[in-house]
């Protein structure tokens, strides 16, 4: 992290800015929005600042910066054309101690601006740390359009509550389940609309049970991108994570700061944690109370286990939601460009475990040799030459198409295209990579 973001308090303190034309403007309607006492130095100044500047509150002054004017001051703005002036404010501050900001020129910077979503109470600040303003922009106006309407109402609504909640509710964590479950009731939307006397009967309720809850969650294929909007909302309301060895550490990055994250994944050739062990362990924490993510690779229906986690939940009386993900098959066969299904192709898709037991994969053979049918093996890697053997030995044509997609999905994504006949001496010759999906079919010629 190149900058440390802060929200600095400048009411009634004393700011100065340098330069008197439309940029050095927009930074002071920006200072003076937050309450500054700005004093502007510019040896010609625009007749607007005229029309901003109240007197009394704050200061225009006509001429030249002077090294002895930025004492005093709380944050020094640089809004100038001038890189001679640029570089004595920005020394003269370094110098003294004052936090400064060089309007275009990060190098010359102890702090910066950022793109700034203003529904005050409610601030979001967006950086690129100056690599990027455009970025930044286009980053605010994208974060704007998640941040729902009366948002405004709903933050002043809780800061007026802050002490009766405290009372109510006395432990810090008890206090925090409360307010996290709160938002997620028709009582936030009543704050949101102005119904303060209908969101105080839900916020005071005991609402939060002894008992926790468990949510069974699909992380998707591998890029973060592919995350479900519910699945970020509940990666942001859990107390604890319990996460598989497929998920991407830029999707734990998204966990909520101060959650606990626990992992407990399978690896081949590796220790691994049994998942009679997981089990116990959702269980266990749900009893405690805890709000439990186990967050799982790709859809934790599909060869996921999640059916047996759920089955342990129902068991135990512990409550619990499923949140689909997209799976590795719909994932990594768009992004390696393979339809799945084809008019012309395939008009069916079937989905298979090639994990082989004994060095055999024990499959209904007869029932995947059709030609119009796409095949998908999960896991199949260490059974590939003998899905192969058995496809032809059933009657596939041997030339019928075969990808595998190596960490698909991610920056690190990877194609291998053959036949049946030719795929298993590629891998013998090729760092094909895991986890690896492998598709069979003519679909697998529109690979782009």
């Amino acid at each position: 992290m190149d900058y440390l973001p802060l929200h600095f308090d400048l009411r009634d303190q004393h700011c100065l800015l340098v330069g008197g034309g439309q940029v050095a403007l927009r930074k002071a309607n920006l200072l003076i929005s937050a309450g500054a006492r700005l004093t502007v130095i510019a040896p010609q100044i625009d007749p607007a600042f005229l029309d901003k500047l109240s007197v009394g509150m704050h200061t225009i002054v006509c001429r030249e910066f002077m090294t002895e004017d930025v004492k005093g001051q709380s944050l020094v703005v640089s809004a100038t054309s001038d890189r001679v002036v640029n570089q004595h404010v920005s020394e003269t501050c370094h110098e003294q101690g004052i936090p400064v900001n060089v309007v275009d020129n990060p190098d010359l910077c102890s702090v910066i601006f950022p793109a700034i979503i203003d529904r005050s109470p409610v601030v979001v600040s967006v950086s690129t740390g100056g690599q990027s303003p455009v970025l930044t922009s286009d980053l605010r106006r994208r974060i704007e359009a998640l941040i729902p309407e009366g948002v405004v109402r709903l933050a002043r609504y809780l800061g007026g509550r802050r002490q009766r909640l405290k009372t109510a509710f006395p432990d810090i964590d008890q206090r925090r389940r409360q307010t996290v479950w709160f938002l997620g009731s028709a009582g936030a939307t009543a704050a949101m609309a102005g119904r303060d006397a209908q969101a105080d009967q839900v916020l005071m309720e005991d609402a939060q049970p002894s008992l926790g809850e468990v949510y069974i969650v699909g992380a998707g294929p591998g890029d973060p991108d592919l995350l479900t909007l519910k699945a970020l909302d509940l990666m942001q309301r859990c107390d604890v994570v319990l996460h598989d060895a497929l998920i991407d550490r830029r999707v734990l990055d998204r966990v909520r700061r101060d959650a606990d994250i626990i992992y407990v994944g399978k690896q081949a050739g590796a220790p691994s944690t049994a998942q009679d062990q997981i089990n116990h362990q959702l269980v266990t924490l749900a009893r405690a109370g805890k709000r439990v993510l186990r967050l799982k690779g790709g859809d934790p229906f599909v060869f996921g286990r999640g059916g047996e986690e759920m089955e342990a939940l129902i068991e135990s009386s512990i409550p619990f939601e499923i949140v689909p993900g997209i799976t590795a098959a719909s994932g990594c066969a768009a992004y390696a460009g393979i339809p799945l299904t084809h008019r012309e192709y395939a008009q069916s898709v079937r989905f298979v475990t090639g994990h082989p037991k004994d060095g055999v994969v024990s499959l209904p053979w007869e029932e995947m040799v059709n030609d119009n049918q796409t095949l998908v093996f999960y896991m199949g890697l260490g059974g590939l030459e003998n899905i192969c053997e058995q496809m032809m030995a059933h009657g596939r044509d041997p030339d019928t198409p075969i990808a595998l997609i190596a960490n698909g999905t991610t920056e690190h994504q990877r194609v291998l295209i053959g036949s049946l006949t030719d795929i298993v001496d590629q891998v013998r010759h090729t760092e094909v990579g895991r986890p690896t999906l492998t598709i069979i079919g003519q679909v697998v010629s529109l690979a782009k």
